[in-house]
């Protein structure tokens, strides 16, 4: 009886036998989040030019505290200290923002881009086991749910 004996070996970080651009998606998505990173913390830390006319910036809207005429509650309140720097849009993006970085769909998207974890299907990874979200920082991503609701309290501001 003839017997096939197969040896397997682990592929080092990167190597791989795809003959695609396996690289391509990964490395855009790499370029975009990242440029989307940098330009979300301009726009939300420069707090000038969100608003003309009726018109409000997504990243301020619902604008809580501000100095437009679209801020639900008046002007920045007295008891935040006047050497922290103040922006409307820092009030409300960390929650749809943490929603959206612990969403499913982006964790797998930026786990590839940003971490290299998988680089790719077939591809080689840089270390030797899997762990998991098990420890930190990924097992901050099980957050998620609860970013969900303190998302969805949003909803009920930008519906009004």
């Amino acid at each position: 009886m003839a017997s096939n004996l197969v040896s397997i070996t682990r592929r080092s970080a990167g190597q791989t036998m795809r003959k695609d651009m396996w690289w391509v998606t990964p490395l855009v998505t790499f370029i975009g989040l990242g440029a989307f990173v940098v330009y979300s913390t301009w726009a939300a830390f420069q707090g000038d030019y969100y608003s003309f006319g009726n018109y409000l910036s997504p990243f301020y809207s619902p604008e809580i505290f501000g100095n437009s005429p679209h801020a639900m509650f008046g002007p920045k309140p007295s008891w935040i200290p006047s050497w922290l720097p103040f922006s409307p849009a820092l009030l409300i993006l960390w929650a749809p923002g943490g929603f959206r970085f612990t969403c499913y769909y982006y964790r797998g998207a930026y786990y590839k881009a940003m971490w290299a974890d998988p680089l790719a299907c077939a591809v080689g990874e840089p270390r030797n086991e899997y762990r998991g979200e098990n420890s930190f920082p990924l097992i901050l991503q099980n957050v998620h749910r609860y970013f969900m609701y303190l998302a969805l309290i949003f909803l009920v501001f930008l519906a009004h």
